[in-house]
């Protein structure tokens, strides 16, 4: 079931409550958390309940059920507030970001997590690869973060020991192009110690569960946690296996190359074996026991022996140029240990986060379209309550103060000072403004981080227990401080030890022991030297400090409260620059249970987290404002007085939007800005808009594709008269050039056949065919006049014959064509009776002349030879006896010639092939052995079919053997090779029932 399908339990949107009280809304919340549905709606603000379980309402049929959905459209999700915070930043093109609060082990990090797989599921539409490795960047560093910046703690399973936040840029699509991680007090005394049952960092125990052995075996390490007593009390956890490969994974996917890799693990390595260094006292000094190990943390981070047993041992002392060497106490060599491993911890993660940015850095802060846009995405550690709160705990409490009185700030006291100051008539809601809170322990010369800091200064035997008591001096009378001193009756608290703030999400005792300490946060010198030297060139990279020389003063570092006093002031002046969106995380219950729903603890958390009263202005107040000028400039388009352009102001023109579409009753307008009550008018403006735009769309199309096709026809014009007058210019040069060529050609013997014609351009080439074509029928002309005209038929013939044979067999046609040989007295003695004959036959048959005769050797159909004469006349051909000159059948007619094959060689085997398949195969015989009489015979036939039937023969050049039919019969003709001088009186000889041999003769 989907998630809009699935039914919906108790309110979704607390506005909608009828009783706004803190017991209403925790009672709502339970009855949403007992049904599955962990999110709720306070306006734009999502309210999370922590459900210690995996549910299925993050794949990604879900993401398409938000993606582009106005926040309201849907039911309550954290997928529908990043979302929003996705378009609010497309659509105005302005950065914003998104606020992740709550107690520690209330889900903080896991929202972001979720907001992020949103982001990356939503955008990079046309998969490129750049963006596509950023967005995997930018999800794998999560995991990275997670190993070496979080831990177990009581609360919860992955709690964040550092504060981060994220920027990420995008581009003018809405594509994630880069971004950038700020991570703040990473909570490093966890190095060393942890309260019991707690863990330290996970990465210690993901290292020693997943790496290989060969891995275990150079870092000198054994699988069992046991073994090292900066971890051993706490316990391992069976994904820390896979969470070592996800975390190798990921640092793959960074860049980080292998000699970094293998770096990183080798300086976790180090610090594992750090804290097995023991010490024993010899007299007056301190030695180390177990030489080892300590020769195994220098192999590690390759640093010198030598160096580093004396910087754990003793101090460089620099004063005026002199130097001197102090020999640390048993305790003190304890410290300086655990404070090396806290600072080259503390230097790693340092570096892995800067490792991290600079893989996803933006390539530029600005694109051709304008600068890139931002979604800043906030998860930094809740608020902490433990039996023994110490500094760091007095750090995140501040930071989570800090996060409060800015979502007070914007959501609630800036608000509700817009409608007043808007002059749009409204009635103050009341609500706790923790800015006192904030100013007892920021505040500049009197917070209590300046009372620290002067008591770090301060030159002396400077104590915590002297500092808890500037405090109480300083803050006797302050309500939301106190301490034994400044209440006595309140046994809770322990003499010279506790002190207790007043925070808005409750009451915390601090332990003021190490608060100094921790707060000037030392590390001698001599180790960062060391470290300096390291033969390891990243090591080496990050303690950049250590170049100064031993009689070097160096300047005193900010505190470690100041720095991340600032850093929270920086930060909360970068969140308030951008457009803010909301996640408040609420902790269900203690015990990590998925099915408990811890009524007081809930309550609890709704009264300091300002729920109510922020119900109360939403409620009260308005889902959406707009400056006139930006509300004109985008719905402008949905109202026909408006579009294009308005003449009048710009309030009026947003008045007359609201008209056109009916929303009077719902908007308010104020001095500079107008206000819609609900988030549904809201939707239906954007509906509206996105229903006009593709017409729009179409309209700007229509006129830009006509701008491009007038630009386009006046081109081709320009084109077409560039192209005339380029081809004017070729054909008069290539005229010029026939003229010069061809000059007087007609008094050169040839007509100018030997001249070499000039080569065209591309586009002249048909032109000069066809002026080749008018040539060449000149020159034939010039030619034809010079043979007489009785003669022109024969020119005819013989330019047939020698089209149809040349390159493929001989054709002599230099000779003067005789045609009807029979009727000369040269090839026939008898020629009188010949005559006598084909005049009987042309009183027949009606035809005027024979175009060809000769005497011949006959194959017929039972493939014997015999002796006959052939006739062809305008029409026919007719077979003659060779002596009385009788047909003995009668003509074939011309009509039926469809082919005719002869040899390769000068034999004069002429086979004509008619269309009843009754072939005609002779071998021509004449006086002269050499005269060669098929290609006249060819020419003569070629010439009468075009003439008569306006068709053309297709000759066959064969040169092995002719096939042919007799009697409808298919047969064979073999082709012996012709006798050297030709001619002579050609024999057939039968091979086989289909083939015939024909021989030339001798």
């Amino acid at each position: 079931m989907t998630v809009h399908e699935g039914k919906e339990f108790g309110v979704g949107d607390l506005v909608l409550l009828d009783n706004i009280t803190d017991e209403a809304i925790a009672q709502n919340l339970k009855l949403r958390f007992e049904k599955g549905k962990i999110y709720t709606f306070v306006g734009e603000v999502v309210l999370s309940v922590n459900p210690y379980k995996q549910l299925n309402i993050y794949g990604q049929d879900v993401v398409a059920q938000y993606k582009n959905r106005e926040i309201h459209e849907r039911p309550p999700h954290i997928f529908a507030l990043a979302d929003a915070a996705y378009k609010t930043m497309r659509r105005l093109n302005t950065d914003t970001c998104i606020v992740i609060s709550g107690e520690s082990g209330s889900g903080k990090t896991e929202a972001s997590k979720i907001i992020m797989r949103y982001i990356a599921a939503v955008t990079n539409i046309q998969q490129r690869a750049e963006i596509e490795r950023v967005k995997n960047i930018l999800i794998q560093s999560t995991c990275i973060l997670e190993a070496f910046g979080n831990a177990k703690t009581n609360r919860n399973d992955n709690s964040s020991r550092f504060g981060k936040y994220m920027d990420i840029n995008f581009d003018f699509k809405g594509d994630p192009v880069g971004g950038n991680i700020e991570n703040y007090l990473l909570e490093k005394s966890r190095v060393v110690t942890q309260h019991s049952g707690e863990r330290n960092f996970h990465v210690f125990y993901q290292l020693l569960a997943g790496a290989g052995e060969k891995l275990l075996s150079n870092l000198q390490l054994k699988r069992d946690f046991k073994c090292y007593a900066y971890i051993k009390d706490g316990s391992s956890a069976s994904q820390d296996k896979a969470d070592y490969n996800n975390v190798a994974a990921a640092l793959s996917a960074l860049g980080v190359t292998g000699p970094h890799v293998d770096t990183i693990w080798r300086v976790v390595a180090a610090i594992l074996h750090l804290g097995n260094i023991a010490f024993k006292k010899d007299g007056d000094t301190v030695k180390v026991v177990n030489e080892d190990v300590l020769k195994t943390v220098t192999k590690l981070l390759q640093i010198d022996q030598k160096d580093f047993g004396q910087a754990l041992l003793s101090r460089t002392l620099a004063a005026r140029g002199e130097v001197m060497d102090k020999l640390l106490t048993h305790d003190e060599v304890f410290y300086a240990r655990d404070a090396f491993a806290k600072a080259i911890y503390e230097r790693l993660f340092t570096w892995l986060v800067k490792q991290i940015n600079e893989s996803i850095r933006p390539l530029s802060q600005s694109t051709t379209y304008g600068k890139n846009t931002v979604i800043g995405v906030l998860d930094i550690y809740g608020f902490e309550i433990f039996e023994s709160n110490t500094f760091e705990q007095f750090c995140i409490n501040y930071c989570n103060e800090k996060l409060q009185q800015l979502f007070i700030e914007l959501v609630l006291k800036q608000e509700q000072e817009e409608y007043q100051r808007e002059g749009i008539t409204w009635t103050p809601v009341e609500y706790f403004n923790n800015r006192t809170i904030c100013d007892l322990v920021e505040a500049q010369h009197n917070g209590i981080i300046a009372l620290m800091d002067e008591a770090c200064l301060n030159v002396g035997n400077t104590t915590d227990q002297t500092f808890l008591e500037a405090m109480d001096k300083k803050f006797a009378k302050h309500a939301h401080y106190a301490s034994r001193q400044t209440a006595p009756q309140d046994k809770t608290l322990v003499h010279h030890r506790d002190f207790r703030i007043v925070h808005y999400a409750g009451d915390v005792v601090y332990n003021v022991v190490g608060f100094l300490e921790k707060n000037r946060d030392p590390i001698f010198q001599d180790f960062k030297r060391v470290l300096y030297n390291s033969k390891d060139q990243l090591v080496a990279e990050m303690w950049p400090e250590g170049a100064a020389h031993k009689t070097q003063v160096t300047k005193r570092p900010l505190t470690t409260a100041t720095a991340f006093k600032n850093s929270m002031l920086a930060l909360a002046q970068k969140l308030q620059q951008k457009e803010p969106h909301y996640v408040r995380c609420i902790k269900p219950n203690e015990l990590k249970s998925s099915t408990l729903f811890d009524e007081r603890l809930v309550h609890h958390q709704i009264r300091y987290l300002n729920i109510t009263q922020n119900v109360r202005v939403r409620r009260a107040g308005f889902a959406y404002r707009s400056p006139y000028k930006r509300f004109l400039q985008r719905y402008k388009l949905i109202c026909a007085q408006t579009w294009p352009n308005f003449s009048g102001s710009d309030r009026d023109g947003c008045k007359a939007i609201i008209e056109a579409h009916r929303m009077g009753q719902d908007a308010a307008f104020g001095k500079t800005k107008l206000f819609l009550r609900s988030p549904q008018s809201v939707h239906y403006l954007e509906e509206a808009r996105n229903a006009k735009l593709p017409e729009l769309v179409i309209l700007l199309q229509r006129m830009w594709r006509g701008a491009i096709a007038r630009r386009r026809y006046k081109q081709m014009l320009a084109v077409r008269t560039i192209i005339g007058a380029y081809r004017h210019y070729k054909v008069r040069s290539y005229l010029q050039q026939l003229t010069k060529t061809f000059k007087g050609v007609e008094r050169r013997p040839d007509f100018g056949k030997s001249l070499r014609w000039p080569d065209p351009p591309k586009t002249l080439r048909r032109f000069s065919d066809y002026t080749k074509a008018i040539f060449n029928r000149w020159r034939a002309s010039k030619v034809l006049r010079r043979v007489p005209q009785e003669e022109w038929q024969q020119v005819r013939t013989k330019v047939a014959a020698y089209e149809a044979l040349k390159g493929r067999r001989g054709c002599d046609v230099t000779g003067k064509w005789q045609g009807n040989y029979l009727a000369t007295i040269h090839d026939n003695a008898d020629s009188s009776a010949y005559v006598q004959s084909l005049n009987t036959l042309r009183s027949r048959d009606s035809f005027k002349l024979a175009l060809f005769s000769s005497f011949v050797v006959k194959l017929n159909r039972n493939m014997k030879q015999a002796e006959r004469a052939i006739v062809v006349t305008e029409k026919s051909i007719y077979k003659m006896e060779p002596q009385k000159f009788k047909c003995s059948k009668g003509p074939l007619s011309l009509d039926l010639l469809t082919g005719i094959s002869v040899s390769d060689g000068n034999d004069q085997l002429i086979v004509l092939h008619f269309s009843n398949k009754m072939d005609l195969v002779i071998g021509l015989k004449s006086p002269n052995a050499r005269q060669d009489r098929i290609a006249e015979l060819v020419g003569v036939l070629i010439t009468r079919i075009r003439q008569a039937y306006k068709r053309d023969l297709k000759v066959t050049v064969c040169s092995r053997e002719v096939p042919c039919h007799l009697g409808r019969k298919s047969i064979r003709i073999l082709l012996h090779s012709s006798p050297p001088n030709g001619g002579g009186s050609p024999v057939f000889h039968k091979h086989s029932s289909d083939t015939v041999a024909f021989e030339p003769g001798a």
